[in-house]
């Protein structure tokens, strides 16, 4: 399908922003300067008065928990996890995880949001889900293991290699694998998992440093930082995306920025919990490529990645007392660029330009709070509170239309998440 949209103040590379018609042929961006001789166009979009950017990248979030929003609030990390989140979880179908996928990606959609880096527990659910909405997603099944239980570990990594194998030909999923943290991987398990993505070209996606608890279990284990321990049992890469990475020495980020990892910046996520501030601006100043991720509705409570850009741009201010730190520019390209290098996906998204896939969210320039937005990037991170994209692409089909969803049965999955909710009530 061959659609124009006219007339859109448009945010190009290198920090232009001007007055655009961009022509999409099939999945990808012909044109973004003047439509081309023979250019016949099935869909015209008149995006006057509207901003176009590229679809923001969400790189770590936990979609499948969207239902279990407002259900663990107020709690300390470990208490949160142990004690109520994965309670809750264990309750879980898939059918279940199904519909508070969809919940996620209504959400995510309205927030610019066109792919994801997610880790699941939910095997061939979770893409098939995302794959149904047409989402563009990194899909990492969550793995777990030590000594004593190795087969059940294995079997973690198989289901992984499963789902890849399954949707090997959908251009909009793909995969890397997911061992959850230092804290619940001994070293057999993490060589093991390192092994298996080095021998199937797979990415890694983990949590990283997350919380003071995560460190001291470390040292009286192995004597070492998070960083360190993954590190010598080959996890960090440069294509790892470790999420969070709130408590970091020195040593840690230089190993980050030498091995070239990235790190999911997830504000909301680490304040809700009591965790602290992620050392976000030492981290940019050694290089390394700094993304958003909103993490999950359970330990958010939302899934805009607009909020994440207004907290990224704005706490590490206070915490420097430096108004010049993380500046918008930064923060937009954390949500967009460096969140597709993250996912690998830095040859065909993260900016408006020629041969680069249609991933786009179109925002009204008129919205009360956000007009007058005379600086597009800047208004995205310090005066977007209650802005919502009209409407999204990806890969050059339409999603979100006028804020319809087009490929999501709206009442079907709030009647699935009210008779969830129901159900996790009673618990």
């Amino acid at each position: 399908m061959n659609i124009l949209i006219k007339n859109a103040l448009t945010i190009l590379p290198n920090d232009k922003t001007e007055i655009r018609d961009v022509c999409i042929k099939d999945d990808t961006i012909l044109s973004v300067d003047g439509i081309p001789e023979g250019f016949s166009p099935d869909k015209t979009i008149d995006a006057s008065g509207k901003l176009l950017s590229s679809g923001f990248v969400n790189a770590h979030t936990h979609i499948y928990m969207s239902a279990l929003r407002n259900r663990a609030d107020d709690l300390n990390f470990m208490s949160w996890l142990f004690d109520n989140i994965i309670p809750m979880e264990n309750t879980l179908s898939d059918e279940d995880a199904y519909w508070s996928i969809q919940l996620g990606c209504m959400e995510m959609l309205q927030s610019g949001i066109t792919s994801i880096l997610d880790m699941h527990m939910f095997p061939h659910t979770t893409p098939r889900a995302l794959s149904d909405v047409g989402m563009r997603a990194v899909v990492t099944r969550g793995l777990q293991g030590d000594k004593d239980s190795m087969d059940k570990g294995r079997e973690r990594i198989e289901q992984a290699l499963s789902e890849a194998r399954e949707f090997e030909n959908d251009p909009l999923i793909s995969f890397m694998l997911a061992p959850h943290a230092p804290y619940t991987c001994d070293e057999d398990y993490l060589h093991l998992v390192s092994d298996t993505a080095r021998e199937h070209n797979l990415g890694i996606h983990t949590h990283l440093s997350e919380s003071e608890d995560e460190q001291k279990q470390c040292y009286e284990r192995y004597g070492v930082t998070p960083a360190e321990y993954l590190d010598r049992c080959g996890i960090l890469t440069d294509k790892t995306v470790c999420a969070h990475c709130v408590y970091l020495s020195e040593r840690d980020m230089t190993l980050l920025s030498v091995r070239g990892s990235s790190v999911a910046h997830n504000p909301a996520s680490n304040m809700k919990l009591g965790n602290g501030f992620a050392p976000v601006p030492d981290m940019l100043k050694r290089g390394i490529n700094v993304c958003l991720g909103t993490d999950s509705a359970a330990s958010n409570n939302n899934l805009s990645l607009l909020r994440e850009m207004q907290l990224a741009a704005l706490i590490h201010k206070g915490v420097k007392k430096e108004a010049t730190t993380v500046t918008a520019r930064e923060v937009f390209d954390m949500a967009t660029i460096n969140g597709a290098k993250a996912l690998g996906l830095s040859e065909t998204c993260g900016e408006i330009s020629v041969g680069k896939k249609a991933d786009l969210c179109l925002f009204d320039l008129e919205t009360i709070g956000f007009f007058p937005a005379v600086d597009p990037k800047s208004a995205l991170c310090y005066g977007s509170f209650g802005l919502k994209a009209e409407t999204v692409l990806v890969n050059g089909k339409i999603l979100l239309e006028k804020g319809e969803f087009k490929t999501i049965d709206t009442d079907k999955v709030m009647g699935h998440i009210r008779g969830l909710s129901q159900r996790l009530s009673s618990l």
